[in-house]
């Protein structure tokens, strides 16, 4: 029964066969993709507004036009086009079409498949002990400079960006679609993207992409505690022990406020803690070191293993957040 529900608030079972679908398929290159599409329209915008905006102070405001043109863009697409496929759902032949179009469109909101994937790469060129290709297929994953680093560093790469994308990727899409359904939720994942094109501290972007990193902190502010907690809670029913739930909270609340995000390390330090590593430290970005504090304790820890470890809470924690979703969307559309 979908009477109870709008663009605002999907069907748990759309959401749930969103999921799977994503499992299942992620995300083709040869399917249309909203997060494609934004990228697009944020490279041309961006284009057209720097003709304009030249000095800093206009950069800035400029950076501030990009973010309102794109985020109102993205969720006034979103929609009209959820409302329309919701319409056809409930009322029209087209219901099985509409349906199965609602379902993709969810999919393309969440990223599970692709970065489980992406990190799987990573860690079989480990085992095979081809340093070099693993180090490259880091490299697509990551912002930092790969090619220098050891068999060790590059699995601590992967466990952080893990760790760091189970929020952006994962937590706070579905955090936004339980609360606004899909237009909320492809509006975060505009504000996410502008933050990826933009969100730089280098000279190009200090300016320009001031506002995309501000308001991606405050989107991700939420979910990356939420993240947090799903951390401590899975890695104790992965690893069947009560300790983990301990060790993760504990290193979080320690360790999570030492990056230089408000939010990257709270996912990273509760992983830390859960799967007992020690993360950050110098890393090099465009050939300069910058020396990020550490997150965790150093143990003998075997860092490939961690990895393949990290890889299940992360399953869980999906799972975990996609089961609360639906539950808060089914007693929005009973009780809303």
């Amino acid at each position: 029964m979908t009477s109870g529900y709008s663009a605002f608030g999907l069907p748990p079972a759309i959401l749930a066969a969103a999921f799977l679908l994503d499992i299942a398929v992620g995300d083709p290159r040869w399917l249309p993709h909203p997060v494609r599409i934004i990228g697009k329209a944020i490279t041309k915008t961006e284009i057209f507004l720097r003709k304009y905006f030249k000095s800093p102070l206009q950069e800035k405001m400029g950076g501030i036009f990009l973010v309102i043109i794109i985020t109102f863009s993205a969720f006034l697409s979103a929609l009209l086009l959820s409302s329309i496929l919701l319409i056809l759902f409930r009322f029209s032949s087209l219901s099985l079409l509409a349906g199965a179009l609602l379902i993709y469109l969810t999919s393309t909101t969440i990223a599970v498949r692709e970065l489980i994937n992406s990190a799987r790469i990573v860690i079989r060129e480990v085992k095979n002990k081809d340093i070099e290709t693993a180090r490259n297929n880091l490299g697509m994953i990551v912002g930092r400079d790969t090619q220098n680093l050891s068999e060790e560093g590059v699995l601590k790469a992967t466990i952080e960006t893990l760790s760091e994308n189970l929020s952006d990727g994962i937590i706070a899409p579905l955090f936004y679609l339980a609360i606004g359904g899909i237009p909320l939720a492809l509006t975060y994942k505009a504000i996410n993207t502008l933050d990826s094109m933009v969100g730089y501290k280098n000279e190009r972007y200090k300016n320009f992409g001031w506002a995309a990193a501000r308001l991606d902190d405050i989107a991700n502010y939420i979910p990356a505690r939420i993240t947090g907690a799903l951390i401590a809670v899975s890695s104790s029913a992965v690893f069947r022990s009560p300790f983990t739930v301990r060790d993760s909270l504990k290193t979080m609340l320690r360790d999570g406020r030492k990056h230089t995000s408000p939010n990257a390390g709270i996912p990273e330090a509760a992983m830390a803690g859960a799967i007992g590593v020690r993360l950050g430290g110098p890393s090099s970005y465009g050939g300069i070191i910058v020396q990020k504090p550490y997150i965790g304790t150093e143990t003998d820890v075997d860092y490939l293993a961690a990895s393949e470890k990290t890889i299940k809470v992360i399953m869980f924690s999906s799972i975990a957040a996609v089961a609360i979703s639906a539950v808060v969307l089914y007693a929005r559309g009973i009780y809303g």
